[in-house]
């Protein structure tokens, strides 16, 4: 074996091993991406992939989303570490238990310790891959109308041995298979995220044989000293203060009235110690519902509002970590849940909101800093298909679809929402779905998508508009299950932003008449049939008024904004050749604000 001299980790080493860790998370992506089976994998890549310290410290995670892996591995390392105190090479666990600090049950999740030669465990590997079926009661993964984890329904597995000396564990295999109703793509998913685990466990033992495992030690230790570093420089940059702020999920079932959301975030950037503090504690009992988050996605949600908020970029691991303290209770619907609450959508509608209020809170302490909210998910466009497919025998299928029209992203102080982030949780990560793909794997046929004019939260910075989708069978029913949140409460703008429009989601019958459907349902669509889904836009950042006028006249070129709104909300004429009236526009916000014309 060949050993690197660790006499001294500088930054020239430190760069280098930092791009061959994320290289091995990478080709541990790339292995899933290749060869996962669903939809849900090889095509919007709903996966993510780390590696985590001995003693459960997130190390590395390359792309993965950010709602799977900025919280949570640690968790599940530790509880890996409780139920089975001694590992061994060819161990792997299946984990994804919300109540031990996974996401939520759809994300099935493989543990894989990394044993050297001498038998000590050096570091943990996680695959964690959204299932397409998880054993719900019902077929979809997202049941938000369901008041426990009974009636959910979905095979939980707290950290259990799935494969011992490389051989798989052929009791756990059987349930997964004799539950989940499409076995055969769950077999195959399953089977890319133990490849996926694999290559990496090779690749990092071949890097401890090259480099040496003393010296990998090292280098966690520095790169965590350097990541917390940065982060207290980053902290040192916001203003100090003290703000709460709220947001708010739309009625759903279990819960008529919403769910409001209050996130108090303290910044301390002129004490020594440089932290920020977010205090989820007043909050809401674990409710009757799905829309509950686990320990991991509360932790989380509120960490990505954090580091959306940051000036600066920031290395995410147990480094930059130490300097964040997120406040959490027990028995609270945006805390630690108790058995049995359900926890279904945690990674998505609720964990979003949570997102959403922190961002906008860092928005509160002042101008410059924070972001508008991002539209809320889950519309139709994002529906998990289930039925038969008569072009393959009447083959059962079950499947979400991911695709394009769901926008939505929320203003910041320097840049426009980014249209295609999805949600905020996954922060544009996950791909979008290819229209003809979508035709190719489901008997159906998508007759729009696009975007929707006059949509986005006007400000100074605008959010990114809505979209347009409407999609139907081809041959038998298939049924739609989708948890659109929005359509009450839509993503609020920051700074005297305006709020986006809210979602909303239609049947078209087969003479074409549009009929409203409720925001959370299972809607069986028969032949002929269509379901029309509308996305949310995201909220602005700051007055509209204040917008560049060039910025608007390329919004109303591109079709987004209309010329009447260009005048009526941000007052900027703009002519119909497409340029601005400079001397009607400083007329007409001369008109509001007359100091505009000192």
């Amino acid at each position: 074996m060949t050993t690197v001299d660790s006499t001294h980790m500088d930054g020239v080493r430190l760069a280098l091993l930092t791009s061959r860790l994320q290289s091995v998370v990478r080709a541990m992506m790339n292995t899933l991406a290749r060869t996962g089976r669903s939809g849900v994998l090889n095509t919007a890549r709903d996966f993510s992939c780390c590696i985590i310290t001995h003693d459960a410290r997130l190390l590395a995670m390359a792309e993965s989303l950010p709602i799977h892996v900025m919280r949570g591995p640690d968790l599940l390392a530790e509880a890996m570490a409780e139920f089975h105190p001694v590992v061994r090479a060819g161990d792997a666990f299946l984990h994804n238990s919300p109540y031990h600090g996974n996401s939520h049950a759809a994300d099935h999740s493989l543990l894989v310790p990394v044993v050297d030669a001498d038998g000590q465990h050096r570091f943990t590997l996680l695959v964690k891959a959204h299932q397409a079926d998880c054993g719900n009661a019902a077929p979809t993964t997202y049941s938000a109308d369901v008041r426990d984890v009974y009636e959910e329904g979905a095979l939980i597995f707290p950290c259990v041995r799935i494969q011992q000396d490389y051989q798989d564990v052929g009791d756990i295999v059987r349930m997964c298979q004799t539950r989940i109703r499409v076995p055969d793509q769950w077999w195959g998913d399953y089977l890319a995220m133990l490849g996926a685990a694999r290559v990496g466990e090779r690749q990092l033992l071949a890097l401890g044989d090259e480099v040496g495992w003393e010296v990998l030690e090292e280098y966690a230790e520095a790169w965590f000293d350097y990541s917390e570093q940065r982060m207290i420089s980053a902290i040192r940059s916001l203003p100090a203060g003290r703000v709460t702020s709220r947001s708010e999920h739309d009625p759903f079932p279990g819960v008529p009235g919403g769910i409001p959301v209050s996130v108090t975030v303290e910044v301390r950037s002129e004490e020594e110690e440089a932290l920020i503090e977010v205090d989820l504690r007043d909050n809401v009992d674990c409710q009757p519902s799905g829309l509950n988050l686990t320990e991991s996605t509360s932790l989380t949600a509120a960490m990505i509002g954090i580091f959306n908020s940051l000036g600066q970029a920031v290395p995410p691991n147990g480094g930059s970590f130490r300097r964040l303290q997120i406040r959490l209770r027990e028995n609270c619907a945006v805390g630690i849940p108790r058995h049995p609450a359900s926890c279904s959508v945690a990674t998505t509608n609720l964990a979003d909101r949570l997102t959403n209020a922190v961002q906008r809170a860092f928005a509160d302490l002042g101008d410059g800093f924070g972001m508008a909210e991002t539209g809320p998910a889950q519309p139709p466009a994002w529906g998990v298909l289930s039925g038969r497919d008569e072009r393959h025998g009447g083959a059962p299928f079950v499947n979400q679809i991911m695709l394009p029209s769901v926008t939505g992203g929320a203003a910041g102080p320097q840049a426009d929402g980014w249209l295609t982030i999805g949600h905020v949780g996954n922060a544009g990560m996950m791909f979008r779905d290819s229209v003809e793909i979508d035709e190719i794997h489901h008997p159906i046929r998508i007759e729009q998508q696009r975007i929707l004019p006059d949509t986005e939260g006007a400000g100074r910075f605008r959010g990114a508009p809505g979209a347009l989708v409407e999609y139907g069978p081809t041959g038998g029913p298939i049924e739609v299950a989708y948890v659109s949140d929005g359509t009450v409460n839509p993503a609020l703008g920051g700074r005297g932003g305006l709020p986006g429009a809210r979602s909303d989601q239609f049947q078209r019958d087969a003479d074409g008449v549009l009929h409203p459907i409720p925001a959370c349902a299972r809607v069986l669509l028969q032949p002929g049939e269509k379901i029309v889904s509308h996305s949310s836009g995201g909220g602005g950042y700051g007055p509209p008024t204040e917008r560049d006028p060039a910025r608007v006249a390329r919004d109303v070129a591109e079709r987004w904004v209309s010329p009447q709104r260009a005048k009526d909300v941000y007052q900027v004429v703009v002519t119909e050749t497409g340029l601005v009236d400079d001397a009607a526009t400083v007329e007409l916000r001369a008109a509001s604000d007359p100091g505009l014309l000192r």
